[in-house]
């Protein structure tokens, strides 16, 4: 399958058309993905993607990075991966337009109204829905084909089989399919992380993540006394993903493109880890090629590539871990999940082991070396009083395999040595390079035109000059056209080949034949590049939002993850109650976050109103394999939690909410939803007041906000309570479970930890949400329905917060904004906003 043409037809090498697609952090990065054998980059603009602490690309530069990569074959894909507030939603689309015009090949979005309005407006363009709209399994492929995407990018957390299965459904509808190959790995699903917002105001969603994922914290039991025992501190820092070993199980599943994660790191680590995966995936190809030729096709040839065992060197191996490494793992892709996919003992680069302290000698320290050090590597000494990196100068002195260095501090013998930095894998830039291959013909007959063609991949030019006449002095040679013909200095061109036609006793000079030279490779640049410079821009009609009338009411809904607190809730004065259907299991009613199989005893409300879980993936543990979508009611809403349950809620005929973990932050995102029949919308807890009041003041659906509680910081497919050690993954068993378990940052701020049914683990804010006091301003600004989520809250705390909610509402509604702020708590994001 063709990662740009999801109908491409079978009996192609997969290993030639699957797109390695790499990282283009700045420039220099760019050069080394194309130089290293890259299909294709992905770049950021401005301030629109999710690593907005990359150099990233102007729309100046960008003109010049899509000029390199188009002359090279190479595509361009642009990131417009993030949140899209209330006041950007125009600026985000003309970039999408100015980008398009420069020649980029695809948009990779997360923002529902952002991806409708590319389609809308820029049919020719290609939109990929990005890894934060949270695409985890069948549903998510439907829901971005009738987006109008042209592909997916999956989740990181899928196993093979669930990679197959989506690629399988992709494919029948049209698109093509990208899954994550290598690099850093977020312990919670993209798109779904508020702990770096909340914590700190800068917005993972955003593209400013903090990465509080890579702190240490302990784990606790609140029924025991110290912190639980684990292999570290760094409990929310997951290993580096590595799938150099499993391409051909990625062509069998039918993905299309292996994404190399990195935009933050450097042209070293591009270069080194692209062409590492381009040297497997070359020699890949060609023993398919073999297989095929002995009359093996499809997957029985892909089998056979796989059985035989080709793939990385250990030199490969070593020189991937070199360019960075926290420790290797393939995710969940073959189904495990333990405590092997994690970083427990350090979160950032951990390099390679080279060898140890053999000797101390005062200031000295001897270091035998399993590999050969230079100067310029960066060494990282593990002493037992901590670690420290030295840089390796011209004073190092070397005998056979001992290194003798000043280290400047203290060392011992036996002490480990790290190289983190290889100095001899540093990259040099040259952009010029890779330099396009030209096939070259010139003729020089007497009486004819001088005529010079080139050729190159699918372009091919003929320039042609004045008559040749005959020679009054001396004639040209052979060796003297080919000679200036073949002087392409500082062009991006070489010649593979050159032929040359001459007639005897020619006469030219060499000046004719390098202006004809560079004309000819001028007009072949301009044909490489035509379609993709100065793209004619359509007229796009101006989209005309309804506005939804207000009627200056207010609903008080509480989400309740057991039957003594929904029932509380309702005696509060609750016009409404959520459950959670992970909650509905049988044994799975929780009460302040916990497993609490007693308040099953009495049912649930029968007015319930089913949440669906932001994950409905089959979990990892087999007991727990369930479809929450059994708990749904065509008769009442239903709040879905992704785009793909979304599609397949109103594709069923329900009536749909659409929950706060579908990031809605724009007017073009709700109009979206309004136009598909959503009934209400719950906001995104990153929006502050003012933004609010901005789509609050147009909005074409009631908007919903939650108000008090807990806020969700993470969904993991890791579950937290492993740090402890491994279990049996009986997760409806399990005794763990039962008790109340809290993260502990280094201030002592405690973060409530609860592993649901699947074994999944969701991790909450350690200060609680009450915004109840600003319920005038927020009804004001048109928030229509507040939300009341009491799942780490007890029956009577359940009570005394949906009762105050109740009691804001009413006194709002009255014109009357007395209620006092609550001590201890927070207002979100309300008025400090997000970077």
């Amino acid at each position: 399958m063709n990662a740009s043409d999801a109908s491409e037809p079978a009996g192609v090498n997969p290993f030639r058309s699957i797109e390695l697609l790499a990282p283009a952090g700045r420039m220099a990065c760019l050069h080394a993905a194309v130089c290293a054998g890259a299909n294709a980059v992905y770049l950021g603009c401005e301030d629109f993607n999710a690593r907005r602490g990359a150099d990233n690309f102007t729309l100046d530069t960008l003109q010049e990075a899509c000029d390199y990569a188009h002359l090279r074959g190479v595509r361009v894909y642009l990131t417009l991966n993030i949140a899209v507030m209330p006041d950007e939603a125009k600026s985000a689309l003309e970039l999408a337009r100015q980008a398009y015009r420069r020649g980029v090949d695809a948009f990779i979005v997360q923002d529902i109204g952002v991806a409708a309005e590319i389609v809308r407006t820029l049919p020719e363009a290609r939109v990929h829905i990005s890894t934060q709209m949270n695409t985890h399994n069948v549903d998510g492929v439907r829901a971005a084909a009738a987006l109008g995407a042209r592909r997916v990018t999956l989740a990181r957390e899928l196993t093979l089989a669930e990679v197959a299965e989506a690629a399988r459904e992709a494919h029948a509808l049209g698109l093509s399919v990208e899954t994550f190959g290598h690099g850093a790995l977020c312990v919670c699903y993209s798109g779904q992380c508020f702990m770096s917002s909340l914590i700190g105001g800068r917005s993972a969603n955003r593209g400013m993540c903090a990465q509080a994922c890579r702190l240490p914290y302990t784990l606790h039991n609140a029924a025991v006394k110290n912190a639980l025992s684990s292999e570290g501190d760094h409990l929310l820092s997951p290993k580096d993903l590595c799938t150099i070993d499993m391409l051909a199980d990625l062509a069998l599943a039918g993905v299309d493109s292996v994404k190399v994660e990195g935009r933050m790191k450097s042209p070293e680590y591009v270069s080194t880890v692209v062409g590492v995966y381009r040297s497997v995936l070359d020699r890949l190809a060609a023993a398919y090629d073999a297989v095929a030729a002995s009359g093996a096709a499809g997957e029985d040839a892909l089998l056979a590539v796989k059985r035989s065992g080709e793939g990385a060197t250990e030199e490969e191996r070593r020189a991937l871990a070199e360019a960075f490494s926290r420790g290797f793992t393939e995710g969940y892709l073959k189904r495990h999940r333990g405590n092997d996919i994690m970083s427990y003992r350090r979160p950032n680069n951990r390099g390679v082991f080279v060898g140890r302290v053999v000797r101390v000698d005062g200031r000295e320290a001897r270091i035998e070396s399993s590999v050969e050090l230079h100067e310029g590597d960066v060494l990282e000494f593990w002493t037992n009083k901590g670690h420290f990196a030295v840089t390796l100068d011209a004073t190092v002195a070397k005998r056979g395999r001992e290194y003798r260095l000043d280290p400047g501090r203290r060392v011992a013998k036996g002490d480990r040595v790290f190289r983190v930095r290889d100095a001899s894998l540093a990259f040099q830039d040259d952009p010029l390079e890779p330099r396009v291959g030209v096939q070259a013909a010139v003729r020089l007959h007497i009486g004819e035109p001088l005529s010079i063609t080139v050729q190159a991949r699918d372009a091919c030019v003929r320039f042609e000059g004045a008559a040749v006449e005959a020679a009054r002095t001396k004639a040209i040679t052979p060796d003297e056209v080919r000679e200036h013909t073949d002087r392409l200095g500082n062009t991006p061109f070489r010649f593979e080949s050159l032929r040359i036609e001459l007639d005897e006793g020619v006469g030219l000079g060499f000046s004719a034949l390098h202006k004809a030279r560079a004309q000819a490779l001028s007009m072949l640049q301009d044909a490489l590049l035509k379609g993709t410079r100065a793209r004619p821009l359509p007229k796009a009609e101006q989209k005309r939002l309804s506005r939804q009338p207000r009627f200056g009411s207010c609903r008080v809904m509480a989400i309740a993850a057991n039957p003594a607190c929904a029932r509380a809730a309702k005696r509060a004065g609750a016009d409404a109650v959520y459950v959670p259907a992970l909650n509905l299991v049988p044994g799975e009613a929780c009460s302040a976050g916990q497993v609490n199989a007693a308040t099953d005893a009495t049912s649930y409300p029968k007015d319930r109103l089913v949440v669906l879980p932001v994950v409905d993936k089959p979990s990892m543990n087999a007991e727990a394999d369930f479809d929450p979508w059994r708990f749904v009611d065509a008769k009442s809403p239903v709040m879905v939690e992704s785009l793909g349950q979304l599609h397949r809620a109103l594709s069923e005929g329900d009536k749909v909410e659409v929950g706060p973990h579908v990031p809605v932050t724009n007017a073009l995102t709700l109009a979206a939803l309004a136009e598909a029949g959503v009934s209400r919308v719950w906001l995104s807890p990153e929006l502050s007041l003012k933004q609010i009041e901005e789509l609050g003041g147009t909005s074409p659906i009631p908007l919903g906000l939650t108000v008090a509680g807990y806020q969700e910081l993470m969904v993991t497919e890791h579950c937290l309570l492993m740090s402890q050690g491994p279990c049996d993954q009986r997760c409806s068993m399990c005794a763990r479970r039962k008790s109340p378990h809290f993260l502990e940052d280094r201030k002592g701020y405690q973060f409530q930890v609860v592993t649901d049914a699947c074994g999944r683990s969701h991790l909450y804010n350690a200060v609680r949400l009450d915004a109840t006091h600003l319920a005038c301003d927020l009804i004001a600004a048109g928030v229509s329905a507040f939300m009341v989520d009491t799942t780490l809250m007890n029956v009577q705390q359940a009570t005394e917060a949906v009762s105050r909610a109740v009691h804001a509402r009413d006194i709002a509604l009255k014109g009357d904004n007395r209620l006092p702020k609550m001590e201890g708590c927070t207002t979100g994001h309300l008025f400090r906003g997000v970077s």
